[in-house]
């Protein structure tokens, strides 16, 4: 049986531009799947195929059991979306944000007034309610959004890199609203940049990068195909590199580096924080000073240059190149 929400072999063209090239995905029912991948590797083009926002050239998608290219009508009111900018009315206060959304959804005024109420308190604005939006930091807009997204409690929801510009705290507060959406039975899908994210709220992620599926699993799939962890050492005197060459050798599972410079030595291991206090142990053991150890797993970098070939803070701080502006551009034109 398909997942709650599933895409076969989807293709999405502008002009020489391939946004989709083959795109599969799977996500049962009441789970969430991590779609990551750099700027423009397609992850916003699949959603707006999966919300019935852009028609597919060729494959198909299927979300909450409903076909979206012959039933978008159906799909969107089974759905909820937040974009990757809070679609918000700034003159209207918060209150009057959500009692408008579930109008739009011919919901009574009573049931909206209500729906608007428990949803301001759950997402921590209802000190704010009767503000208007403009007056509203980035982080409460963006919870504004998301509440508002969530006004018919739809089975289904999509976030497009929800997080993207949030300070810490806010972003915490909103890891712990979709927890909360995902243990109540929601299906998500989301787009991330960042691994950490994926850490946190996935239980399986998709790889995405020019438009196809690199990579899938768990976070802790993907991040030993980067190799895995490794201990790093740093010896106080250059003629203790060898014997902590030789303590390292008996628990590395792979070639030791070492740098003469530093003193630093790095191998990878498997055993996590059990085995680095029997590194240390015997380390000791054999008089071996050391200035620095840690237990290193994958970054987001390492993930992002063993998978894509750059690294993800490049991706985010150069922003999007010739082809993505030009898939933007088209992507406008066409909504």
């Amino acid at each position: 049986m398909p997942g709650a929400i599933y895409a076969e072999g989807l293709v999405k063209t502008f002009g020489d531009v391939r946004a989709l090239d083959g795109v599969d995905l799977d996500v049962p029912e009441g789970t969430v799947l991590g779609l990551l991948g750099p700027n423009g590797a397609g992850k916003t083009t699949a959603v707006r195929v999966l919300t019935t926002l852009l028609q597919p050239d060729s494959g198909r998608a299927v979300v909450a059991g409903i076909d979206v290219v012959k039933n978008p009508d159906e799909v969107r009111r089974s759905i909820g979306l937040s974009g990757q900018f809070a679609a918000v009315d700034e003159y209207l206060t918060g209150r009057e944000n959500l009692r408008m959304v579930g109008q739009l959804y011919q919901m009574s005024s009573r049931d909206a007034k209500r729906r608007a109420d428990r949803l301001l308190e759950r997402f921590h604005l209802a000190d704010a309610a009767d503000r208007t939006a403009r007056t509203y930091s980035g982080g409460m807009r963006r919870r504004l959004d998301l509440a508002a997204a969530l006004v018919v409690s739809p089975p289904v929801m999509f976030m497009d890199e929800p997080t993207t510009g949030l300070d810490p705290r806010n972003r915490q507060q909103l890891w712990e609203v979709i927890q909360d959406l995902v243990a109540g039975g929601t299906t998500l899908l989301l787009t991330t940049q960042y691994l950490e994210e994926a850490d946190h709220l996935a239980h399986d992620i998709c790889v995405i990068d020019h438009g196809a599926v690199i990579a899938r699993g768990t976070s802790d799939q993907l991040k030993a195909r980067t190799g895995g962890e490794r201990v790093e050492v740093v010896v106080h005197r250059s003629d203790q590199i060898e014997p902590a060459r030789s303590v390292l050798a008996t628990y590395g599972k792979g070639e030791i580096t070492v740098s003469s410079h530093t003193r630093e030595l790095t191998v990878p291991v498997t055993g996590g924080a059990r085995l680095l206090a029997e590194v240390i142990r015997d380390l000791d053991a054999r008089g071996v000073e050391i200035d620095d150890i840690g237990l290193r797993r994958p970054t987001l970098d390492d993930v992002f240059i063993s998978l894509t070939g750059h690294a993800a803070e490049q991706a985010r701080n150069n922003g999007p190149g010739p082809a993505e502006e030009a898939r933007q551009d088209l992507e406008e034109d066409v909504l």
